[in-house]
């Protein structure tokens, strides 16, 4: 059958456009449904994140029927830090059996990312994005984390990319000897003269600047990472805030000085989609969890306190599995973290890139 690729534009074509999630995943025994209030206003360029970006949508029809998407991305904030002529793919998803129609949409989308001058593009990275799964393709991940297809890295492969870079997924059994493990890592801290405030008690005026400074200052030199404007950290505390991550998200301060920030999202598997008779394992009901800490406060046990903290919250709310999210492979600060937390691996994943100059 012939195959087209479009650049759906107006609401209801971008709508339709974020709905070819779902249909994806229908096959999916637990599943996450497509995330339209975040995802609708960047497409329609009306969302803090479209600011300093440029972002196309490509649709892949066969026999007249959508089987593929992405939506290529310039974006500014990462080629201004990093001095790269970088682009993204973000928001790939592909029916089976389509491996000739993403070859053609990816054709067009880099084509159209050469055209602003760029030499190579990012699939699994940037602008919201989280890298794909390589084997745990049954449980349900964090809401955040991708719940791809196996079929995925035959189609990216067959389109151009390659490999670029692991990532490792941990996952903690809550026990008594880890309640009793937090409980020591924050009062060390608290008596090395460092609070762990939450951000329900960070002074409203000051809460978005210290986070977004703070966590910009701890990822300024982490592979892949473009820094935040303070109006899409806004934005991210207006929608994890809604799910009670005020309570579980914090800002770590030396003083007055901010020196850490952790973004938490406590587990929100009542959103998630269930075919009849499937029921969640303990196991799948997962916190998602980022964190960084300045540089100057690095090997102080600051880290280890701010997990502590969100992780006695979301114990107390009756977790009994625990999420530490998404480390990159080489990071062994952080996955020495995640051990001194009880985590272990979990699932691996990986961010794939396509070179457009051989």
């Amino acid at each position: 059958m012939a195959i087209k690729i479009e650049s759906p534009e107006g609401e209801q074509a971008l709508t339709d456009f974020l709905l070819f999630h779902d249909r994806v995943y229908e096959y999916r025994s637990a599943r996450w449904t497509a995330q339209v209030p975040l995802q609708l206003p960047i497409l329609a360029g009306q969302s803090a994140f479209c600011e300093d970006r440029i972002i196309k949508p490509f649709l892949a029809l066969e026999g007249g029927e959508p089987v593929a998407r992405a939506v290529a991305l310039v974006d500014g904030l990462y080629i201004r830090h990093w001095n790269e002529r970088l682009g993204h793919i973000v928001m790939f998803e592909a029916m089976p059996g389509a491996r000739e129609a993403v070859k053609r949409m990816m054709d067009e989308a880099c084509e159209w990312l050469q055209g602003h001058n760029l030499h190579a593009a990012r699939a699994g990275s940037g602008l919201l994005e989280f890298p794909f799964v390589i084997d745990d393709y049954e449980s349900l991940p964090p809401s955040v984390a991708r719940q791809n297809p196996a079929g995925y890295h035959n189609q990216l492969k067959d389109a151009g990319f390659e490999t670029e870079k692991g990532w490792v997924d941990y996952k903690i059994k809550v026990t008594p000897e880890l309640v009793a493990r937090y409980e020591s890592a924050l009062e060390a801290a608290r008596r090395a003269g460092f609070s762990i405030v939450p951000l329900k008690d960070t002074d409203p005026g000051r809460r978005v600047h210290d986070f977004t400074s703070t966590w910009n200052d701890a990822f300024k030199a982490h592979w892949g990472a473009a820094p935040f404007t303070e109006k899409e950290v806004a934005m991210l505390f207006d929608f994890f805030g809604l799910s009670g991550g005020f309570d579980t998200s914090v800002i770590a301060y030396r003083g007055d000085e901010p020196v850490g920030a952790l973004m938490v999202m406590p587990e929100s598997t009542e959103g998630a989609i269930l075919k009849p008779g499937r029921v969640l394992d303990d196991s799948e009901k997962l916190n998602f969890l980022g964190i960084g800490v300045r540089e100057s406060a690095r090997g102080r046990g600051v880290n280890l306190a701010m997990a502590s903290y969100a992780y006695l919250e979301l114990i107390r709310g009756g977790a009994k599995y625990l999420s530490y999210t998404l480390v990159l492979d080489d990071n062994w600060p952080s996955r020495r973290t995640a051990e001194k937390l009880g985590a272990k691996v979990c699932a691996n994943y990986v961010v794939y890139r396509r070179n457009f100059r051989r």
